[in-house]
């Protein structure tokens, strides 16, 4: 009885907080929010007494939102503005919306009163219609006017305006092929490629990579990146990756001798006391000990050693003034370096994460190419960097 009393006062009690919570978007004007709390509400057991303060809250919520958006559109169609067609058809989807909401839970009753809760729903279907139809109109007249413009901010509020209407009214007019002339007029199209300022070839493959945007992700809905020029685009922007200089150092084979010792055990010992006399535990037995010895190592290592550094710049230019945006620096590094060794005396002296260069044998050097391809990735990821944090902005 007590988990049942326990139980039915935690449910008062949420309930309550639940009508305050629904009173207090009601007092504040959220008709719809409070109409959505007492719907939820009402979902169960719609019909318990404990239930008839949500039909009294969404009674009056209904009856509220109803007259003011019914005030909103009369007023809204007297101002005569176009512009507001948009908010009258969506009010009126509102007004529908809010009636389909709540028609699955009638009837609803108030038993004190003995009667059902007033919904005075309406058919606004022909108002729906109509105001589409107008909105229709306008948005198409409207977004045909901004395409004659001639200016990508245009193109893309008409293509806003466009896919908008497509969504609304599917098929009208011509606005699919509408849609696309916009996107396409309302792009900037940015044309990549490298210029090589140094003394050296760049490897193809290099080039290939670093003007691969396809692997970069940088599209976005307003800008396109090509690095192969596509007829019949006039090109807004150019992004040149200008190689400056490339330093690749000399092979090199560094050698050095030095020695490893460590202390190893070498099997047990009796534990001496400071008398020099055995020591022994509890049941009389010798304690053993670990005895530990000294081992050395001459270890002779060989370091094989290359490295390439690429220095460049990124220029960001508007085709359109034949000026140059801004220029970003960017530099990157790519060493080789392999380590082979060999030793006298005891392995053991060494550490276990050395012993990986013992048995290794010289490994040829990589070529001068090969070195500034390596480059490349590092280079690549930092172009990427600099195009994402430098977005081409109008």
């Amino acid at each position: 009885m007590r988990k049942i009393t326990f139980l039915v006062i935690v449910f008062s009690f949420l309930i309550g907080c639940g009508v305050k919570s629904t009173q207090s978007m009601l007092s504040n004007g959220d008709y719809d929010g409070a109409i959505y709390r007492a719907t939820e509400a009402l979902n169960t057991n719609k019909n318990s007494k404990g239930k008839q303060d949500y039909v009294y809250l969404i009674e009056e919520a209904f009856a509220k939102a109803k007259e003011r958006d019914l005030r909103d559109i009369e007023m809204l169609q007297k101002d005569g503005n176009p512009a507001n067609l948009e908010k009258i058809y969506n009010t009126y989807l509102q007004l529908n919306n809010r009636q389909e909401k709540i028609r699955p839970l009638l009837p609803l009753s108030l038993l004190k009163e003995g009667r059902n809760a007033y919904f005075p729903f309406d058919d606004y279907s022909t108002q729906i219609v109509k105001s589409k139809e107008s909105l229709s109109k306008y948005l198409y007249d409207n977004s045909k006017n901004l395409m004659k413009q001639n200016d990508k901010m245009s193109f893309r509020k008409a293509f806003d305006d466009f896919a908008y209407l497509e969504k609304i009214n599917p098929g009208y007019k011509d606005v699919s092929k509408m849609i696309n002339e916009a996107q396409y007029k309302g792009t900037d199209y940015v044309s990549v490629y490298t210029k090589n300022e140094t003394q050296m070839v760049i490897p193809t493959r290099l080039q290939s990579d670093l003007l691969d945007f396809s692997t970069f992700g940088l599209d976005d809905k307003w800008t396109v990146y090509h690095s192969n020029r596509q007829k019949g685009i006039n090109y807004d922007y150019g992004l040149i990756v200008n190689f400056r200089q490339i330093n690749i150092s000399p092979e090199q084979i560094k050698e050095r001798e030095f020695t490893k010792e460590k202390q190893v055990a070498d099997g047990k010992k009796p534990l001496l006391d400071t008398n020099g006399n055995q020591v022994k535990d509890e049941k009389g037995n010798v304690v053993m000990v670990d005895n530990m010895k000294t081992v050395r190592a001459t270890i002779y290592e060989f370091k094989q050693f290359k490295a390439c550094n690429i220095t460049a710049k990124v220029d960001y230019i508007d085709f359109r003034t034949n000026q140059l945006i801004d220029t970003f620096p960017i530099s990157s590094e790519f060493i080789f370096e392999y380590i082979y060794a060999n030793y006298n005396g005891d392995r053991n002296a060494c550490d276990s994460d050395y012993l990986q260069y013992f048995g290794r044998r010289a490994t040829p050097f990589p070529s001068n190419e090969q070195m500034v391809y390596d480059s490349g990735e590092d280079l690549k990821a930092k172009l990427k960097s600099i195009i994402t944090r430098n977005k081409f902005r109008r």
